[in-house]
C-alpha cells in the first residue's frame, strides 16, 4: 500500500523522487490512520487511501 501512494502521489507531483514521496507517505497522519485496525483502510483500494493523504498534504490535516 505504501509503495502504491507514493507511486500516485509521484503521478501528481512528478518533481518528486520516490525517496521523498516515500517519505510523505510515511509521516503522515494518513499512514498512522492505515496501521490502525478499527480504520480498516489497509483493507481499501490504494486510490481511496490516497484521497485522503492528498487532502492531507494540501490543508495540513486528515479529514
Amino acid at each position: 500500500m505504501v509503495t502504491n501512494l507514493a507511486s500516485l502521489l509521484m503521478e501528481e507531483q512528478p518533481q518528486l523522487t520516490m525517496e521523498q514521496a516515500l517519505s510523505s507517505v510515511i509521516n503522515s497522519d494518513t499512514y498512522l490512520r492505515l496501521q490502525e485496525d478499527a480504520t480498516a483502510l489497509y483493507y481499501q483500494s490504494p486510490r481511496y487511501v490516497y484521497s485522503f493523504l492528498a487532502n492531507e498534504l494540501k490543508t495540513g490535516k486528515m479529514e
